[in-house]
């Protein structure tokens, strides 16, 4: 039978099932020659299953017609790209950052951390500054001093972002990390450090006011960004290098070896005489409260004397025999005790006298109030001494001898 005969079953192999017959077998085989051929036959039937299963959501009809997309199609599309579209809007601020929104271009508002949103580019835009974030500029070069030296002088200064909306908007590169000579914080620093060099002398920098040079430095820093209103803010500035010239190190290094060798000897000798005057003081002081102790001491000694002698008139006068005999063998006593010489009377007899010779002559241990002062001082308290006791016994003699000639 032929194949496109009436009646007969449409088998033409170049057909592929688009004869009139609605059968199932022909839609079939028209599904799948559809779905095997031409691609764009296959997004019009995924689009019109769309299109009927919306419609009968709402109650409607097969929505569509015609072999292209239909205008529900396109709403639905244009309302997922635009979900899409307002979705990048949203954006997310970190705890250590600030949100800056621009409009066309144009500064809107300052945004603290959180999720916010915008509308998307290129209505709005969204440029996130880190402003915790500790950073570093760093500079080293030769200076001009106020005594016209010339001192090599390093730096390096430690600041962050305060204000995000200024940094932005009112320097042109308020820093520039990746070449720092060309930032205005770079500029800055290097015109403060100038200016407190200007002001001190190379010993003052290299020496006793180093330290002051980072925290005045930043003083001006700071005060000079804040006029710029830069939104920046300075937290340390630290003298990383300060020293003499290579060409001239070796001379100014030598000028500080003598400095260093005076300060040495002054505080030696500092030293010497804190320790000697004290030594001079306290034995001056000894001295004196010896003197003293000695005229209390002589003072004393010549009222007791005199008040004995007042007592031994007074016994003279009732029993002169056995007062001068009591006198005489007192003073024979103490001439005795104080001498090496030993006496033996003759009439002692025969017994044999044992008489260590060999300690005869060995000195008594002094008890001079004078053995703890020098040789010169000694003599003098010494010499002292016999006068006084001269005087002493002098006037003793002439008591005993008006006493003598009194009761005759």
């Amino acid at each position: 039978m032929p194949w496109n005969e009436p009646g007969g079953d449409d088998k033409d192999p170049w057909s592929k099932g688009k004869s009139g017959d609605n059968s199932n077998g022909g839609s079939k085989e028209s599904s799948k020659g559809n779905s095997k051929g031409n691609p764009v036959d296959n997004i019009e039937d995924i689009t019109r299953k769309m299109n009927d299963k919306i419609g009968g959501l709402f109650g409607k009809k097969k929505l569509g017609s015609g072999n292209g997309p239909s205008s529900t199609s396109l709403i639905i599309i244009g309302l997922v790209a635009l979900s899409a579209w307002l979705a990048t809007g949203f954006y997310t601020v970190d705890s250590a950052q600030r949100g800056v929104e621009f409009r066309f271009g144009a500064f809107t508002e300052t945004t603290l951390p959180g999720l916010h949103w915008h509308i998307p580019y290129p209505v709005d835009t969204v440029e996130l500054v880190d402003i915790d974030r500790v950073r570093t500029a760093e500079d080293r070069t030769h200076m001009l001093t106020r005594d016209e030296n010339i001192v090599d002088l390093g730096v390096a200064a430690q600041y962050k972002i305060k204000n995000a909306e200024d940094y932005l908007f009112n320097i042109y590169l308020p820093d520039y990390e990746r070449n720092q000579s060309i930032g205005t914080l770079f500029q800055v620093m290097r015109s403060a450090v100038r200016e407190i060099a200007s002001l001190n002398t190379m010993d003052s920098i290299l020496k006793e006011n180093r330290g002051a040079i980072a925290p005045d430095t930043r003083i001006v820093m700071q005060k000079v960004l804040d006029d710029y209103k830069s939104g920046l803010e300075v937290v340390k500035v630290n003298v990383t290098y300060a020293e003499a010239p290579k060409q001239v190190k070796d001379a100014f290094d030598d000028a500080n070896r003598a400095r260093e060798d005076l300060d040495r000897f002054k505080n030696q000798a500092e030293t010497y005489a804190n320790s000697v005057v004290p030594i001079a003081e306290g034995k001056a002081s000894r001295l004196s409260e010896a003197a003293t102790a000695y005229e209390s001491q002589a003072i004393s000694k010549a009222e007791g004397d005199a008040s004995r002698f007042s007592q031994l008139v007074a016994e003279y006068e009732k029993a002169p025999d056995v007062t001068r005999k009591r006198l005489y063998l007192e003073t024979m006593e103490s001439v005795y005790a104080n001498t090496t010489k030993i006496m033996v009377d003759s009439k002692s007899g025969n017994n044999l006298l044992y008489l260590p010779l060999n300690q005869l002559n060995t000195s008594k241990p002094s008890t001079s109030a004078t053995d703890d002062f020098d040789p010169a001082t000694a003599g003098l308290v010494e010499q002292a001494l016999r006068n006084q006791r001269a005087q002493q016994s002098g006037s003793i003699r002439d008591g005993v001898r008006d006493a003598t000639r009194g009761s005759r």
